[in-house]
């Protein structure tokens, strides 16, 4: 893979801070950093619920991807929701968030996971597409809901 993943670890946090940073300003999430550091570092300490990849190279990672993990009878076993994907806006348009959404599942499933989850932007055709491409497809009769506790 020629955007290598790498299992994000404690001491890449700052770096990881500063991206996800970057895409929450892009998508109006509002977090601020106390929040968001809290949320990412149990992430890189081992939590068993999820993890952090970081694409390309550790120095200057080009995005990363945050996978939760939870378990679906529907599905079968152990299931993922993709949380957040992000790529640098100077080095989108390359294929590297195809190459991640085609390999990571595949490196997925040979760890048992059944299934993998993400959701979209209803108006974000490009992405809808990205993701189509690579294999997700909506379901018709579901949508995704939430209550913040």
């Amino acid at each position: 893979m020629t955007a290598a993943l790498r299992l994000a670890r404690p001491e890449d946090l700052d770096r990881l801070m500063t991206l996800v940073s970057a895409f929450h300003g892009e998508e109006g999430i509002e977090q601020d950093d106390q929040k968001r550091r809290a949320a990412l570092t149990p992430l890189l300490e081992g939590i068993p619920h999820g993890c952090v990849y970081l694409i390309g190279p550790g120095r200057a990672p080009l995005g990363y991807v945050i996978l939760t993990f939870g378990w679906s009878v529907e599905f079968g076993g152990m299931d993922a929701f993709v949380d957040e994907i992000y790529i640098r806006p100077a080095v989108r348009g390359r294929g590297i968030a195809t190459e991640v959404l085609l390999e990571l599942p595949k490196a997925l499933a040979g760890a048992g996971l059944t299934a993998l989850h993400l959701e979209v932007d209803r108006t974000n055709e490009a992405v809808q597409k990205l993701y189509l491409r690579t294999g997700f497809k909506a379901r018709e009769r579901y949508m995704l809901m939430s209550k913040i506790l």
